[in-house]
């Protein structure tokens, strides 16, 4: 039972995906000469204002942060349109914490961390206009997200979502009406988790692919929401009394569907790889996600894998393949050509349908993509 005047502190995490975020720093060339700044791995930036009351430049010096100190730039985008905001507050930088009450030690906490999203074509000029060793860093590699949702208008008649309308929709596969829906209610994303919940594991599959693909949409404008989705599914799929039915596929098919966004959330999906109820779905979720952004499977500890390649299940096998196959590292050339023999059949879904190979024609097919002389990644710290 919390103490009474206790103090609770949570780490501070982003406006925008949800990962916690690195202390604010100062900048190699200041400004304004007044806030810290930093960068999230999803691409958004911060700046922290310890007083809480200078919204006006603190919003400013991340949105130039942003641009890359373009102020020309930054003076002509618009807000919503070319870049999205958000806010965290009860921020203290002494602590890098976030604290339930203004207040520790004797003083009064009223930090605010302001967030700034560039959108897709925005953040590609910004990139264009950076030298090329900063553009070697920037978050994004070669994915190329969604484009930015038109905004609705404000005069239109929203709809109300309910159970029945949602499951419609979602099981006639209608992403355009489930998006609209969903900016219209969010609740629908709420009705979307509770169809996971079926006995029935090719509508789950379905369903999970519908959600991604309705999430990556929603997050041009309200990453914030999905944000929110990928908790609740990380708790549900904690609670030991319940079944994590289509929880775990649905958190890989949201990552792989905004992985500059969302990528962050892909190290947590190894907490759930050895269970065995959840072992296939956290293996199928990791390789949506190396099959787009495989950097991302190169900065967790992906090498306790690699042992997985010789399950006797040829489905797990066949999954960790599609994993390792698209980090193109040296060291697992010589088992995927062992396994090149292995045509053991296996079924797994893409996209919502189901699919079928065999764990060599995988092998096979990662081997002719990597180079032999590919390079070794460093070793991902545990």
């Amino acid at each position: 039972m919390k103490g009474k005047g206790s103090q609770i502190k949570t780490p501070p995490r982003c406006a925008f995906c949800g990962a916690e975020i690195e202390r604010p720093h100062d900048q190699e060339q200041r400004k304004l000469g007044e806030f810290n700044v930093g960068r999230c791995s999803c691409g958004a930036v911060y700046a922290s204002d310890v007083t809480g009351h200078n919204v006006g430049s603190a919003m400013i010096e991340a949105l130039v942060y942003a641009c890359g100190d373009d102020w020309d730039l930054a003076w002509d985008l618009l807000p919503d349109q070319d870049y999205l905001t958000g806010r965290v507050e009860n921020y203290d930088e002494q602590s890098h914490q976030i604290l339930e009450q203004r207040h520790l030690d004797g003083r009064f906490v009223r930090g605010v961390l302001y967030f700034v999203r560039l959108q897709r074509e925005i953040d590609e000029i910004v990139r264009l206009r950076q030298p090329a060793a900063a553009k070697s860093a920037t978050p994004g590699g070669g994915f190329t997200p969604p484009p930015l949702e038109p905004e609705r208008d404000p005069k239109r008649r929203r709809q109300r979502a309910d159970k029945t309308l949602v499951k419609k929709l979602a099981l006639a596969g209608d992403i355009d009406a489930l998006v609209d829906l969903t900016f219209d209610d969010l609740k629908t994303l709420r009705f979307l988790q509770r169809l996971l919940y079926t006995p029935d594991e090719d509508e789950r599959w379905r369903l999970a692919h519908v959600i991604g693909q309705v999430c990556a949409r929603l997050a041009t404008r309200q990453p914030g929401a999905v944000s929110d989705l990928l908790h609740r599914l990380f708790e549900a799929s904690s609670d030991s009394a319940a079944t994590p039915w289509g929880l775990v596929e649905t958190m890989g098919s949201i990552i792989a569907a905004r992985p500059d966004i969302y990528g962050g959330f892909a190290r947590h999906l190894l907490r759930y790889v050895n269970h065995v109820s959840t072992r296939p779905q956290v293996l199928w979720a990791l390789g949506e996600v190396a099959a787009v952004k495989p950097e991302l499977i190169r900065q967790i500890p992906y090498l306790q894998l690699a042992p997985v390649l010789n399950d006797p299940d040829p489905l797990i096998r066949a999954l960790t393949v599609r994993i390792l196959g698209p980090v193109a590292a040296s060291e697992f050339r010589s088992q995927l050509a062992v396994l090149v023999e292995d045509q053991s059949p296996v079924e797994f879904y893409r996209a919502g349908q189901q699919q079928s190979s065999t764990v060599g024609r995988l092998a096979a097919e990662f081997l002719r993509q990597a180079p032999a002389t590919a390079k070794a990644p460093p070793l991902p710290m545990a």
